[in-house]
């Protein structure tokens, strides 16, 4: 690595403000929802400011976007870096749009030394990853990943009715490349940490070492209405006060499975929700997250045990129905030993890291080695239009990514995707 090379910071951080100034929000954020108008105007200048700096711009059919810089030997597959550039209704500067920002600076401080590597190097920006217009979410690389096919994210609708496939032809997005179709030697993205342990140990740098697996649930108590004044405390079937028990074990069933077990209730609906009625049913949510999938199956057992207990001791029936689960995507030893030796060789302090939020990252990490770079956010904030980031963070997580990259493109060796794959 060449550890005397830096990115330009200052570069960096007013091409984040440019692109922020795109469905800039009165409260400092940004509104720029996927395959809007201001999508459109956000995507017209990170492919302008690509060719500016000498680099080729591919759009598949579901207007993900590769930005290519040339290597030595342009057979081998790219080394990518990327992200998104699509927000949240009340989104903020950084969360994406650093990563696809990040890869442009890396290539901008490369033109600037003349270095050139072997292997081309690639920045993406992957179509609706957050998913607040359509749904799913991390569409661009779920398709591209073969996670679900391009026809069921064609007929994703808004609100309005409107489709994804009538919107990338609106806003001129959709490309003549069969997604998945586009070879990638490594992937790495950088990104805000989107939670508060960076901060909270005073660390500039997050080694991702992969992302959690997520379970999620819908649980029902069924119990009796009866009216809260005649109705004797011992002879009540109160559904609500079974059902904060089991709630408070959602949280309990984390803190048992340390130290990356996550269990959160975030929506609660209970009948007949009036104020001298004794609740006879409550529906609820489960999420449940750890590390690797034999832990998140440990946790089902735990709820679900938990739960007949409750249900054996109490009377009251219980249904816990899975809703939809997702796998925990461990990130290449290598990408993650990489990363951690560019910090330390850059003389930055760093801790490893998991991330409990879904990123393209996790659908990359099935076609080749991934890793990813985490940089501290204010109090943990995302999603937020008062999202912030220090200017010293972003140039920091890009140096990382300049020499992981670096390194990555310099030693790729050509291989078919498959056998690249992480394992």
């Amino acid at each position: 690595m060449n550890e005397k090379m830096r990115i330009n910071g200052p570069r960096l951080w007013d091409s984040l403000m440019e692109l922020a100034q795109i469905g800039a929000t009165p409260k400092g954020g940004v509104c720029r929802l996927t395959l809007t108008d201001l999508d459109k105007q956000g995507r017209d200048l990170v492919c302008r400011w690509a060719r500016e700096a000498g680099m080729t711009v591919t759009v598949d059919q579901i207007g993900n976007v590769f930005m290519r810089r040339a290597g030595r030997n342009n057979h081998l597959p790219p080394i990518v870096t990327g992200s998104h550039i699509d927000t949240q209704p009340t989104g903020g500067k950084f969360d994406g749009n650093y990563g696809v920002l990040a890869g442009l600076e890396v290539v901008r401080t490369l033109n600037d030394h003349g270095v050139e590597t072997e292997a081309p190097i690639e920045v993406a920006f992957w179509t609706n990853e957050e998913g607040s217009r359509f749904v799913p979410v991390m569409m661009g690389s779920g398709v591209f990943a073969k996670a679900f096919t391009l026809e069921h994210a064609y007929a994703a609708t808004d609100t309005e009715g409107k489709t994804v496939r009538d919107e990338l032809a609106r806003i001129g997005y959709i490309g003549d490349q069969v997604p998945g179709e586009h070879p990638i030697g490594a992937y790495f993205e950088t990104h805000i940490e989107q939670g508060p342990v960076l901060e909270d140990h005073g660390k500039t740098i997050g080694v991702v070492t992969g992302v959690l697996g997520i379970r999620w649930y819908d649980c029902v108590v069924t119990g009796m209405e009866a009216h809260a004044g005649p109705t004797p405390m011992a002879l009540r079937k109160d559904a609500l006060q079974v059902a904060t028990q089991l709630m408070q074990e959602v949280v309990a069933c984390a803190h048992r499975h340390p130290p990356h077990g996550r269990g959160t209730v975030g929506m609660v609906q209970v009948h007949p929700n009036s104020r001298n009625v004794i609740p006879g049913r409550v529906k609820f949510s489960i999420d449940l997250r750890n590390a690797t999938d034999a832990l998140c199956e440990a946790m089902d057992a735990d709820i679900r045990a938990v739960a007949a207990r409750l249900s054996s001791s109490t009377g009251l029936a219980i249904e816990i129905t899975p809703v939809s689960s997702y796998p925990a995507q461990p990130f290449h030893p290598d990408c993650v030993s990489a990363v951690r030796e560019a910090a330390q060789q850059l003389g930055h302090s760093h801790m490893d890291a998991v991330s409990g939020a879904g990123h393209d990252a996790v659908y990359m990490a099935r076609l080749a080695p991934a890793g990813m770079i985490f940089i501290p956010c204010k109090d943990g904030i995302s999603h937020n239009e008062i999202e912030d980031a220090q200017p010293e963070h972003i140039s920091a997580g890009a140096d990382v990514l300049l020499q992981v990259m670096l390194r990555a493109a310099r030693v790729a060796k050509p291989a078919a995707r498959a056998a690249a794959a992480a394992p």
